[in-house]
């Protein structure tokens, strides 16, 4: 009894309403107007439905938005948001300059319509996806050709695919069109997650169940916007979602089992084979050999490993996906305790209890097709809801609802229901496209207001709604780890703008690449010129992850990251003026500044301000820095302008 006032308890205090069922999220989305405003609210302000939902709750509160940013700091915000690039100097000054009442409509369609846009969107999707080319654990093989599933991800946000389009491609591609290429690499999707490759003593039935879990929690967290994996080995604590219910999820994935498809003709095939097949077995042998070894023998079989590694030819190019197979369909049952040892009742697939409402797709003979219709419905009570939040989340550095991936009763709650809704609404009308979005909300007043407010009442609004909740201004961010690295390239004049293709191994100090289990996965990319392509171009490999991208909060791709943290800490500093990169790039960006007409400092100043932060110098900034020129190396000056909050942040 005291167990249960406890979760009654815990319940009250996350926002729960008069049950787990009656939960916002579980219900059927509702029918928003846009509210309308009496005398004396700035009714002029509000450009769209969008600046209505938000005015009125600002209103409600005491409260007024900011007035509008001026165009210099609404062209970054706008390029870093769509494309995840710096604007040109040239582009700025275009756009301050333009006279027509539709210049900022025009960017934003411009932005929109770049081959960057896709590459910016589709990081956020990598994010959630926890998406990686290696399969983490021990051995963290690398799995050839994962990379067409990136690709696969950034055209489909460049052709504005339809988002239930995307959905189902990802979760049942395979089965949709068999053979087409496209659709198996979207199928991917199911292999993203973390496997355990256990050497020699392999519990198969552990391994299956670890995968099958993957991807259940991953169907819950990315489209239903769940936890659905702390119901795995007990009825879940906060939503109405059974243990029963985890497993019959499952059961949807139960036949699907990863697939290579092997793009190399017979010959070529066979020839790899040939090459592969003795040095594997030696391999193995020394692994053997190692695991009872001890002293100088263990390591003199380690070096012979290490050897025989490298030793080895690269994979064959492939296609990483999922195939049905009904005679390895894995048996669901309940697992008591979430322990594949304790079975309980067999399960069949069948939709979650809470939320099965309206017409359902009959199950058939393709579970997974099924489960993507399912979701993909215009009147599924969640899917439209957490995309679009979403989108709002990256646009604002912060959804609607603050926990993107947990729309239950532990979630954060919704800090504009009706705006919420509304957009989801919208988004089903628009055919689930993101751009549309996209364009109302980067074109409404909400998005457009300065960042740092000096109006009288700015003091009362911070006491009032000191997290910004409510956006009576424009959040500040700063750059993520990619966006930095992206923006260091692209101001010293070397970022490689080529897009697709296999991934990019960059070199790295030769201590961290001697911790992988298998150093000799780590081969350096032969033409130095890709080497500073986009980072979202980078080999993303669990065990060994750049430094840069670690110290800038770069998500560990373990789990899914539905909103990633902006920490500051000194290592930042260090990296950004003792790291090879920092220091490499400043080197080209003085030799770029220098390049320019006129040696004269003030120029040299004036040019490094407007390539870094967009603006030329205050005259303070513009002093010191010509002092500053005068008193150290040129090069320090170059690594203080990547140092600059103008330049690391987003206004």
């Amino acid at each position: 009894m005291q167990g249960q006032k406890l979760l009654v308890l815990c319940a009250s205090f996350c926002g729960a309403a008069t049950g787990y069922a009656d939960h916002w999220s579980f219900a059927p989305r509702t029918q928003p107007t846009a509210p309308k405003f009496a005398e004396g609210v700035p009714r002029d302000w509000v450009r769209s439905s969008v600046d209505a939902f938000v005015l009125a709750r600002l209103h409600e509160k005491g409260l007024k938005p900011a007035p509008s940013a001026d165009r210099r700091t609404l062209i970054r915000r706008l390029s870093f948001d769509l494309t995840g690039l710096p604007p040109t100097p040239k582009e700025i000054d275009a756009f301050v300059q333009d006279p027509a009442a539709d210049a900022y409509e025009r960017l934003v369609e411009r932005l929109l319509a770049s081959p960057h846009y896709g590459e910016r969107w589709a990081q956020h999707w990598l994010d959630v996806v926890r998406y990686a080319e290696s399969e983490g654990f021990e051995y963290d093989n690398v799995m050839p050709g994962m990379w067409r599933y990136r690709d696969y991800v950034i055209r489909s946000f460049n052709d504005d695919k339809p988002f239930d389009r995307f959905l189902i491609e990802q979760l049942a591609g395979d089965e949709r069109k068999p053979g087409d290429a496209d659709l198996q690499v979207a199928a991917g999707f199911h292999r993203l997650g973390p496997v355990r490759r256990n050497a020699g003593n392999q519990n198969v039935a552990f391994s299956r169940n670890e995968v099958l879990t993957e991807m259940t929690d991953a169907v819950g967290m990315v489209f239903l916007g769940l936890t659905v994996g702390c119901a795995r080995c007990h009825d879940h604590r906060f939503d109405d979602f059974t243990h029963e219910d985890y497993y019959r999820l499952q059961a949807f994935l139960a036949g699907a089992q990863e697939h290579n498809v092997i793009l190399a003709d017979a010959k070529t095939k066979a020839k790899w084979e040939a090459v592969t097949a003795p040095l594997q077995k030696e391999i193995q042998d020394l692994k053997r050999r190692i695991s009872t070894a001890e002293g100088a023998d263990k390591e003199r079989w380690q070096f012979e490993l290490k050897a025989a590694q490298s030793k080895l030819p690269p994979p064959l190019s492939a296609l990483c996906t999922v195939r049905e197979v009904e005679a390895e369909r894995s048996a669901i049952h309940v697992l008591r305790r979430g322990m594949p040892e304790k079975k309980g009742q067999r399960v069949d697939p069948e939709f979650p209890s809470a939320l099965q409402k309206g017409n359902l797709p009959a199950i058939g003979k393709n579970p997974r097709t099924a489960l993507a219709h399912w979701l993909a419905h215009p009147e599924h009570p969640l899917t439209a809801r957490v995309m679009v939040n979403r989108i709002w989340h990256y646009h604002f550095g912060r959804g609607l609802v603050a926990t993107p991936n947990d729309f239950g009763v532990n979630g954060s709650g919704v800090s504009h229901p009706e705006l919420l809704d509304h957009l989801a609404n919208e988004f089903v009308r628009h055919g689930m496209r993101l751009k549309p979005m996209h364009r109302m909300i980067v074109l409404s007043n909400t998005y457009r207001q300065a960042g740092a407010p000096q109006h009288a009442e700015v003091a009362m609004a911070r006491a009032k709604d000191p997290e910004n909740l409510l956006l009576w201004h424009f959040p500040r961010r700063r750059l993520s780890a990619e966006e930095l690295r992206d923006a260091m390239l692209t101001v010293a004049g070397q970022l490689n703008l080529k897009a697709g293709g296999p991934s990019v191994v960059i070199p790295l100090e030769k201590d961290l690449v001697g911790l992988l289990y298998d150093p000799a996965q780590w081969k350096v990319t032969a033409d130095v010129r890709e080497h500073d392509r986009r980072s979202i171009y980078l080999i993303a490999k669990r065990n060994l992850r750049p430094p840069f991208g670690q110290v800038f909060d770069q998500p560990d791709l373990q789990t899914s990251c539905s909103r990633r943290e902006s920490s500051t800490h000194a290592l930042q500093a260090l990296e950004l003026t003792n790291g090879e990169l920092a220091n490499r790039l400043a080197k080209a960006f003085l030799k770029r500044l220098e390049q320019q007409p006129g040696t004269d400092p003030a120029r040299i100043v004036d040019d490094a301000f407007l390539l870094t932060t967009g603006r030329l110098p205050s005259a303070k900034e513009r002093e010191r820095s010509i002092e500053f020129l005068r008193e150290q190396p040129a090069r320090e000056f170059a690594l203080a302008m990547f140092n600059l909050n103008a330049f690391l942040y987003v206004d």
